[in-house]
């Protein structure tokens, strides 16, 4: 083998090296909140609705800064955009561990811009780099991040009661993933400048023909209304399960367990998918996994149906997920339209999900059960198995 070549492998080794790290990053900063809801609202004083606040203000931000990714990356290029995403989230974890009010929050937006970034541009570069493997590829990242996601999830409790570093500490701890991500994009933009190589610039969006396609807003939907779900299952499945009788340190592993028990739905999903020309019908399956799984926890409150649900809930979670990811390559004709559909999807896909935790917790705070705010969760993952279906039709976005 050539030194070329050697230096090629290099490249491509360290490149996907730094997707995986960068998926790791994705989700902690907001599943480790999760379970330590009650905990802060009970320190901070805070209602319900104003805790979901904390999961909430993330996806605003992903809503706001979507659009704005793309042209970020095409001026700055891939590299020093994906650092820069990655330093905006490690300063919003460690303002946010401050216990001030006020920091709190102002962490918790940074935290949602810095994800945002990489959110966006992972989509457009793996159907760049990878066109032949989009698939593949999605499922390798979307898997490494329900990984750290059920991670932080499970180890939230214990890090701030068993350990006894506070919910402050307990938050905090999610730094480390993010500086080793940080280094080892600097080396990838530093090898790219010396190298010599043709820079990796994300995509530019050209028109607004992408927001004028029917097929690019059901896709849009889709990702919107499957992220309404996820986020409304990080905030309040550990409150769902306390109320049903588990203690609150087996409920934050309960979240733990759905995100990790949907693993290899998460790696699957894309992988199945991507060999029919139509994805509709694994979503179906899917979605009906999670009506299932939903509507367990508002019909049985035994330890084993609760158990069953959010065994249902964590493969529906993790493959919707995974699929909507995938659809962002599946459904555009190369990387250029990828590119302008994910930021398109993810704003207003981010901007329907942000909805979610702050509804849920109002609706709680209004009936003081989780009746009402389950039968609306069952609700959206109809829709869900709705736009999802018409999502996963074989065509393409601006045809």
């Amino acid at each position: 083998m050539t030194a070329d070549e050697n230096a090629k492998q290099m490249r491509r080794f360290l490149l996907i090296a730094g997707i995986v790290l960068v998926a790791f990053n994705l989700r902690p900063a907001i599943t480790s909140v999760g379970p330590l809801m009650g905990i802060i609202r009970d320190d901070l004083a805070l209602s319900n609705w104003s805790v979901g606040i904390l999961t909430s203000l993330p996806l605003i931000a992903f809503a706001v800064m979507s659009p704005l990714a793309p042209r970020l990356g095409n001026r700055f290029t891939y590299e020093r955009t994906m650092i820069a995403g990655l330093i905006l989230l490690l300063f919003g974890i460690a303002v946010r561990s401050i216990p001030v009010l006020a920091l709190l929050f102002v962490g918790t937006l940074f935290v949602g811009l810095g994800i945002a970034i990489c959110n966006v541009l992972l989509p457009g570069v793996v159907k760049d780099k990878f066109p032949a493997k989009v698939a593949l590829m999605t499922s390798v990242y979307s898997t490494a991040m329900g990984i750290f996601a059920a991670t932080a999830s499970g180890v939230s409790i214990p890090l701030a009661r068993g350990v006894d570093l506070g919910w402050e500490l307990g938050l905090a701890v999610w730094t480390a993933p993010t500086v080793i991500a940080i280094i080892v994009w600097i080396i990838l933009a530093r090898k790219e400048k010396t190298e010599g190589d043709v820079e990796l610039k994300y995509v530019s969006v050209s028109d607004n023909r992408m927001w004028m396609s029917p097929l690019a807003w059901q896709v849009a939907c889709f990702m919107g209304l499957q992220s309404f779900l996820f986020y409304v299952t990080v905030s309040w499945l550990p409150e769902i399960l306390h109320g049903n009788g588990m203690t609150m340190a087996t409920a934050g592993w309960m979240l733990s367990f759905t995100q990790f028990v949907g693993l290899p739905s998460s790696f699957f999903a894309p992988i199945i998918a991507g060999r029919f020309k139509s994805q509709s019908g694994t979503v179906f399956v899917l979605a009906l996994f999670a009506i299932g799984g939903y509507s367990g926890l508002l019909f049985g409150s035994s330890f084993g149906v609760m158990v069953l649900s959010t065994v249902l809930i964590g493969i529906a979670m993790s493959g919707l997920f995974a699929l909507s990811l995938t659809m962002l390559g599946l459904r555009a004709r190369n990387a250029r339209q990828s590119g302008e559909l994910s930021g398109m999807a993810q704003s207003i896909g981010y901007l329907l999900a942000a909805v979610g935790p702050m509804f849920i917790g109002f609706l709680y705070d209004l009936t003081h059960a989780w009746t009402v705010p389950l039968l609306t969760i069952i609700g959206v993952a109809l829709l869900v198995m709705t736009f999802g279906m018409l999502a996963g039709r074989d065509r393409y976005v601006l045809d």
